[in-house]
């Protein structure tokens, strides 16, 4: 990884990670590989199509080194994956000090002389694979669904269309490439649980977010014959906010007809 120069990826020319070629000598890679460089600063330039050179010393390289380890360790058992890993090690150690054939020095003294200076660390996270998911809604209570749970999205976003970012622990909500708000991921397990951040959500007693408290309340100023189906309403569900949408629906009653009627 070095300071002075882009690093650069050579990947083969793979469908899954490349979308198209708009123009000779032009790649566009897909949201994963994409991400993969930013994150690490990087550029991706895949192997072009018949081109075999564009990866033929990496290979070369890699095949040689895998056929050095290889045979020195053809006659050893290993009963873990540790000492696997160990004894794999020490044959890598031996290969980087072997000294080349044709120049003074070797692998390793090259890289302590030349490299090492150059080096720069890596970012304090690695980069984790994600899953995109296109054109969720947010809808009218501030909240995108994913999973069967509600993450919120900040409130002037009601209404429009968001693109999630997901990955194994965090949930980020996109628009136009900008990233709005994040969410630690609720357990796979878990159903009709609300995220909610408090910078997403307007001020002021409107906008208020629903519970039990509220929604009863607002019951029993409608009156007791309310207060007894809204009661129902929660007691036949398992989870108190999967009755949070049939409550309102008959609460909101009371915004067109009289009280004494509904």
């Amino acid at each position: 990884w070095f300071g002075g120069t882009v690093p650069r990826i050579v990947p083969d020319n793979l469908k899954t990670g490349v979308i198209k070629h708009p123009r000779e000598g032009e790649v566009v890679l897909n949201d994963a590989y994409r991400e993969l460089a930013a994150h690490y600063s990087a550029a991706v330039l895949p192997g072009r199509p018949r081109s075999p050179k564009d990866k033929a010393s990496v290979e070369n390289t890699v095949s040689h080194v895998a056929t050095w380890v290889i045979a020195g360790l053809r006659h050893r058992s290993f009963g873990t994956l540790p000492e696997l890993r160990a004894a794999i090690r020490e044959r890598m150690n031996a290969y980087n000090r072997e000294p080349f054939q044709k120049r003074a020095g070797s692998r390793l003294s090259v890289f302590e002389t030349e490299e090492k200076a150059l080096l720069r660390p890596l970012p304090s996270a690695p980069f984790e694979i994600s899953r995109w998911i296109v054109g969720r809604r947010v809808q009218k209570n501030g909240h995108v669904v994913w999973e069967k749970n509600f993450y919120s999205v900040p409130y002037a976003h009601i209404g429009q269309g968001v693109d999630l970012r997901i990955t194994s622990q965090v949930l980020e909500v996109y628009r136009n490439h900008e990233r709005l708000t994040s969410h630690l991921l609720l357990g796979e397990h878990v159903v009709n649980e609300y995220r909610t951040n408090d910078g997403d959500q307007p001020q002021g007693e409107k906008y208020r977010e629903w519970d039990t408290v509220r929604i009863r309340a607002w019951a029993e100023r409608v009156g007791p014959n309310m207060v007894t189906v809204v009661n129902r309403i929660f007691e036949a569900v398992p989870v108190e906010e999967q009755g949070f949408d049939a409550a309102l629906a008959v609460l909101r009653l009371s915004r067109r007809y009289s009280s004494e009627r509904v």
